[in-house]
């Protein structure tokens, strides 16, 4: 009997899996719970997404050149988005999740991945394989087998709790997408803006993103904050103002996004990928590109196990992704935590942004997803503006727009 592998979840992580599996050969099956309905997210994937995953301009709403950062207290950083190196790839791509993930899902497909509209209900692993019961969308059940399972089935992830692993912290993502006269509109033709203080976000940030036909507006509450979501995006339209006059609001979602990676993502003839496994940077809540690497490396690493697919051997998984992207994790950890920690340190993140330095370094490491490192006379130069920022924003307070307006 020829090798298979279940895929439980085809959204962006999945279909990459699929798509690496069918490459190497290996019978691939995915089982998605919803075809109909697009994902929630922000939507912004970056240019090394399209070079490394073969992925056509065509899939871009816009590309985002420039973006501007808003404090509490109103302060306005206006950022180019460019690398060290200036090259075409200096930009972010804002895509509709409907078409992407309906992109990658077609092309894995195309290269001989089986797909099945259905919710797992049951998993079972053991020596033998994989037992796998699922519901389909007239209510009947089946039951389905497999030599190993990848759960790329986001933050509520049906296969960790069948795994028997606890849930991570999550945090909530609430966002409208509201259509604009042309007049409008343009104030977004080619930017996105981040907005900051405890009125919008407590510890994340807000965003206005621009799509083909409209802006998505929302915003992320982290763990102790997610009840107070709802209101938080009232905030952010009023803050916006006369920005969304004679907007039509068309599409109201939401979503979970995990805040901590697992402790594990392998274990015996099991792999989990993206939300699934926590991957969601800090700082900028980021899934995209790391649900796509992470299920391209979990495939490859499978492939080459799938004859003894161990948790001792499907680490090596772990042991890649780590080595490749744990310093980038672990310092965007270290920056939200910095950044957002209270409505100063917000102040003075918006202000770190108008550094060259911190602008070219930060669009080097996004854009390219590689720790570049800055030279002494550049640290130099950062140490002291966050210093004299620090001690600008903590002697003499800004108010916030809330507090302002009420003045």
């Amino acid at each position: 009997m020829a090798q298979r592998v279940l895929i439980v979840g085809a959204s962006v992580g999945g279909a990459t899996a699929a798509t690496t599996l069918r490459a190497a050969g290996i019978e691939t099956i995915m089982l998605e719970k919803e075809l109909v309905k697009a994902k929630p997210c922000g939507g912004a994937v970056p240019p090394a997404a399209f070079r490394e995953f073969d992925l056509p301009q065509q899939l871009i709403d816009r590309k985002v050149k420039n973006c501007l950062i808003v404090s509490p207290s109103g302060q306005e950083t206006h950022v180019p988005v460019a690398g060290t190196v200036p090259t075409s790839d200096d930009y972010v791509a804002m895509v509709r999740r409907e078409v992407f993930d309906g992109f990658l899902r077609q092309r894995a497909q195309e290269r001989g991945a089986t797909l099945i509209h259905g919710s797992l209900v049951g998993l079972q692993v053991n020596g033998a394989g994989v037992e796998a019961r699922y519901r389909d969308q007239q209510g009947r059940e089946h039951m389905l087998f497999a030599d190993a399972v990848i759960g790329a089935d986001g933050a509520y992830s049906p296969t960790a709790k069948f795994l028997g692993l606890p849930a991570l912290p999550r945090a909530v993502a609430i966002q409208e997408r509201i259509v604009l006269p042309p007049e409008r509109m343009a104030r977004w033709a080619d930017t996105a803006d981040l907005y900051l203080g405890y009125e919008v976000s407590p510890d994340l940030y807000a965003w206005a993103f621009p799509k083909r036909d409209h802006i998505a507006v929302g915003i992320g509450a982290g763990p102790g904050h997610t009840q107070a979501a709802k209101q938080l995006l009232v905030n952010l339209k009023q803050r916006l103002g006369p920005a969304l006059d004679g907007g039509q609001l068309v599409l109201r979602e939401a979503h979970a996004l995990p805040m901590e990676p697992r402790r594990h993502m392998v274990f015996d003839r099991a792999m989990l990928v993206g939300d699934a496994a926590g991957l969601v940077v800090h700082t900028s809540g980021e899934g995209i590109y790391w649900a796509m690497k992470s299920g391209e490396m979990a495939a490859q690493t499978l492939a080459e196990y799938l004859d003894a697919p161990t948790a001792k051997n499907l680490r090596q998984y772990e042991r890649r992704w780590w080595k490749q992207y744990g310093t980038m994790y672990q310092f965007l950890r270290f920056l939200q935590w910095w950044g957002y920690g209270n409505e100063r340190q917000m102040e003075v993140f918006t202000e770190m942004c108008r550094n060259h330095d911190v602008q070219r370094l930060t669009f080097d490491s996004y854009m390219h997803k590689t720790m570049a490192p800055a030279p002494w006379l550049a640290q130099m130069k950062m140490t002291g503006d966050i210093l004299l920022s620090e001690a600008r924003n903590y002697l003499w307070r800004r108010k916030p727009v809330r507090e302002l307006a009420l003045a």
